[in-house]
Order: structure tokens, then C-alpha cells, then sequence
């Protein structure tokens, strides 16, 4: 007998998107798998959509000024391109990834229903731009609003932004955490000077600079690396400038997704403080402190709730007094390399709870439910 039929759908580079991935590679054993989104192929589906490089999601202005959101939506160049590739595609269930993918996921009718995963708070994604939040964030409201109550199920990435989501539009949010799959690895000794790492983004908002400030009074003690994606090209090659003067941070070209967690085992400890500057911000329980904790480091951030509560459930970091740059000096400073290498043991002894194969499943349970109805 056939297998279910399974599309998933993201506005991303598949093969890289670390938690679109994750659920590829948990479904491909289970269903006939077709991706649609960037790039090539990911390992092992039946079939793979690719989206044009130059089509990305823009909207028009005008549209969005005379408030005609359905409008807008249809007519972006990847919806547009991704409604053209997926025409008289037959699935039992759809695992749209993010707010812009569901209205299309919706519109394939799939005999079983659609499953939303958003990975942020999308309301107020931006708000810390004022025409943003003006223009764009009711549009995303109104997407959620028309669409969220029609999706089957929905998951997002921390328990803030599932409460919000339920609170503003009703509908029930179960968390998928981006926790990272499991790595076979071991605490390496404790460097001298200590040596940190950051992995990720460089997006101008996240304001990485705070964390390289914070390494000038203590060189000789910490050093810094940084892995960082050209996101926003100028602030990139801000950071390179800042660190070339400071000596002990180094700005690298971003690692392969499946190359990362051996590249962070080389380090000590891993830091992310990230000012609250948006909602989504200040509820952020992202990737790379799961990352972390499978490369067996110990774990620096700011006092940001979802990352408290991680720090607090495996005790293997600690948390500075603010987001700052000279809060993450005080709290640097107090770090011997006896308690870094405590912080290590513990994500060690923590790494099988903190890995992905419990957070994937509860996709898996809930897209089964899709594929029964589709029966």
C-alpha cells in the first residue's frame, strides 16, 4: 500500500532551516515526503519543489496602505510562485512553517488539514520599528485572525508566544521547542584564556555588538568567537572592524548546519544575551542554546525568561543583571575555570533531555491525527 502523502511548506532554505529539517528528516521514514521552499532538495523526499531564488515575499505597499490584505498576500512573488509549482499537488496533511505559508497550505485543501508552525510571534515580529509596527504588524494580525481558526493544529517555539497566540486569537498553541538532536560527544577541558562562542544571525536588532563590547576588559581571560550569517552586510562588517581592535574576538564565515555543534564542542561557553527590543524577543528560546548544550558547554545569557527557565531546569549556565554589555563583564568576571567546567558537566548530564527526539515527536503525533482524518 501507498504511503500518506505529506507536503512540508516553508519560505526558506530547507536544507539549512535547522527546525524545517528536523521535521523532514523525522517524516521521510514515515510518510511520502514533498518539500517546497529554497534551495536543493533536502536528503531522502520524494519529491522537492524549489522556489525560485529571486522570488522572495514582498509586500506591496499600496495595498497594504488601502488595507487590502488578501490582495497583498496573493500577490507576493514566492506565494506566487510557490501557488504555480504546487498547482494539482494531492497530499493527506500540510506542515506549513511560518504565518506566510499557511494561507497557501489552506488553499490546497488537503483531505486531513494543515499544521501551523510559527517560529515567532509574527503581531509584533518588528515592533521595535515604528512604521513596522504601523503598516505591517496589522496585516499580520489579520492574517492571524482569518487563518490561525482554520489550521487543524498549532505549534510554536516557547511557552510565551504560545500563550500569546492563544490569548489574542483563540486558538490552542502546543510548544515545540527548536531543541537540537542529540550529539555523542563529551566536555573537553576547560581553555585558558576561556573561550566563548556565539552562533547565529547578524541582524543589526539582536545587537551582537553589546556581547563584543563586553569582551574589552577581559582579555587575557575570555576570548570570543562569532559565526555569523551576512544577514545585514553593513553591521557585519562592523563587528569585524570592532573585534579586529580588540584582539580577543574573531568574527568567522558561518558553519554548515550539520557541522555546527562539532565546531562549538571546541569552546568553553556559549553566550547569547539578547535585549528585549521586541515581544518575540523577550520570549526567545532559540536553537542555539540547545546547541550549546549538545556541544557540552555552558551556557551565558541575559534575563530573558524562556532562557532563565532553561538555564534553571539543567543548571548549566548563569545569568547576568541585565543586557548590557557591562552586565555580561561582571558576570564573565566571576567565572572560574572550575565552575565552566561544572556548567560543562551539567549540559552533559542534561543532553539526552535537551535534545530534539521528544520535541519532534509531537509533530509527528500531531500530523498523524491529520493523515487519520485524511483515512
Amino acid at each position: 500500500m501507498s504511503r500518506p502523502r505529506l507536503l512540508v511548506l516553508s519560505f526558506s532554505p530547507i536544507s539549512t532551516d535547522a527546525r524545517v529539517l528536523k521535521q523532514v528528516q523525522y517524516f521521510v521514514d514515515r510518510y511520502d515526503v514533498t518539500t517546497c521552499g529554497y534551495g536543493p532538495a533536502p536528503a531522502g523526499v520524494r519529491r522537492h519543489l524549489e522556489l525560485p531564488a529571486g522570488a522572495a515575499n514582498r509586500l506591496d505597499g499600496r495595498l497594504i496602505t488601502a488595507r487590502a490584505y488578501r490582495a497583498a498576500y496573493w500577490r507576493q512573488p514566492a506565494v506566487r510562485a510557490a501557488r504555480a509549482l504546487l498547482r494539482g499537488t494531492d497530499v493527506d496533511a500540510v506542515l506549513a512553517n511560518d504565518l506566510d505559508a499557511l494561507p497557501l497550505a489552506l488553499a490546497l485543501h488537503p483531505r486531513g488539514g494543515v499544521h501551523a508552525d510559527l517560529h515567532e510571534y509574527f503581531p509584533r515580529l518588528h515592533e521595535e520599528n515604528e512604521p513596522w509596527r504601523r503598516r505591517i504588524g496589522p496585516y499580520m494580525s489579520w492574517l492571524c485572525r482569518r487563518y490561525l481558526p482554520r489550521a487543524a493544529s498549532v505549534s510554536t517555539v516557547s511557552g510565551g508566544l504560545a500563550r500569546e497566540y492563544e490569548r489574542e486569537f483563540g486558538v490552542p498553541v502546543q510548544v515545540v521547542t527548536n531543541a537540537t538532536p542529540f550529539a555523542d560527544l563529551a566536555p573537553t577541558p576547560v581553555a585558558q584564556p576561556v573561550r566563548l562562542v556565539h552562533s547565529g544571525a547578524c541582524l543589526r536588532s539582536r545587537n551582537i555588538h553589546l556581547m563584543v563590547e563586553a569582551m574589552a576588559p577581559l582579555a587575557g581571560r575570555f576570548t570570543l568567537d562569532l559565526y555569523l550569517t551576512p544577514n545585514h552586510p553593513d553591521y557585519l562588517a562592523e563587528l569585524r572592524t570592532r573585534a579586529a581592535a580588540l584582539g580577543n574576538v574573531t568574527v568567522h564565515d558561518p558553519v554548515p548546519y550539520p557541522r555546527l555543534v562539532q565546531t562549538l564542542h571546541r569552546h568553553d561557553l556559549g553566550v547569547f544575551v539578547l535585549p528585549p527590543v521586541s515581544f518575540s524577543y523577550a520570549h526567545a528560546l532559540p536553537n542555539k542554546v540547545y546547541d550549546f548544550a549538545q556541544a557540552r558547554l555552558g551556557v551565558v545569557v541575559g534575563p530573558s525568561p524562556e532562557m532563565v527557565s532553561f538555564i534553571e531546569a539543567a543548571q548549566n549556565g548563569v545569568v547576568t543583571g541585565g543586557f548590557t554589555a557591562a552586565d555580561l563583564t561582571a558576570t564573565l568576571g566571576q567565572l572560574t575555570p572550575p565552575r565552566v567546567a561544572e556548567l560543562k558537566a551539567a549540559s552533559h548530564a542534561h543532553a539526552r533531555d535537551l535534545s530534539a527526539e521528544a520535541e519532534v515527536a509531537k509533530w509527528g503525533r500531531a500530523v498523524a491525527r491529520l493523515v487519520e482524518r485524511a483515512a
